[in-house]
């Protein structure tokens, strides 16, 4: 679950439908378009977190403060399980498969020095490289493609968690200005308007899941629109 603040209230936004943006959005980057995998790289960008679809449908909230935990919060266990369930899915499209592995292994690389961690690794590498070989093809290759996951990944995130720091990738930096996605350097030629879906509660702290659900249950749907704007000035 992605907790994105408000105005005095929350917006609730599923891991799925931040990652179907994240494919809307790299659907228009003109380089993907001539992508050899191309259908598998926009695959692995839009299914890479359906293994959130559980957690998701029955969030939960730290009972000490009350505060939801989202896909940064929650219990190790959850966030490193997950993803050999987003794998697997994929089991039928190798290439998409080794490329969310590839993903899981890459934005947790950080804690690669805890031994909390280290099964995590092995497992998802072990995963990965199984899937590269059904694929036939090589570590330079889907490091390559993954430029292209990521990517999706980090414009998607700065809109949905209304990120306050920009975020980069190589020569990329992606900053959100209110309702705009900031790309330098841009490789958009129009401005790319999207929306997503959102359930937008009251921003409190919630006592137990239950009480969290029951606000979910009760809340309104909100479609939250921004632009990816061409006049990159940052």
């Amino acid at each position: 679950m992605i907790v994105r603040p408000g105005n005095g209230v929350l917006h609730l936004i599923t891991q799925p439908d931040h990652a179907a943006l994240a494919r809307r959005l790299m659907t228009l980057w003109p380089s993907l378009a001539n992508a050899e995998r191309r259908r598998d790289i926009l695959t692995a960008i839009e299914h890479h977190d359906r293994g959130w679809s559980d957690h998701d449908a029955a969030p939960t909230v730290d009972p000490a403060t009350g505060t939801i935990r989202d896909f940064m919060t929650v219990p190790l266990d959850v966030r490193q399980g997950v993803w050999p369930v987003s794998v697997d899915l994929l089991n039928a499209a190798p290439w998409a498969a080794a490329l969310v592995a590839h993903h899981a292994i890459s934005v947790y690389d950080r804690f690669r020095p805890d031994a909390a961690w280290a099964e995590f690794f092995a497992r998802m590498t072990a995963l990965r490289d199984e899937h590269l070989a059904r694929a036939g093809g090589d570590l330079k290759a889907l490091a390559k493609d993954y430029v292209y996951v990521r990517l999706g990944d980090l414009l998607s995130l700065a809109f949905c968690t209304r990120a306050a720091t920009p975020s980069e990738l190589g020569p990329w930096t992606i900053r959100l200005d209110d309702a705009t996605l900031r790309v330098r350097p841009n490789p958009f030629v129009l401005d790319v308007p999207f929306a997503i879906e959102a359930r937008e509660i009251p921003d409190l702290p919630y006592p137990t899941d239950g009480a969290l659900r029951d606000a979910i249950a009760a809340g309104r749907s909100r479609a939250l629109e921004g632009v990816v704007a061409v006049d990159a000035v940052m």
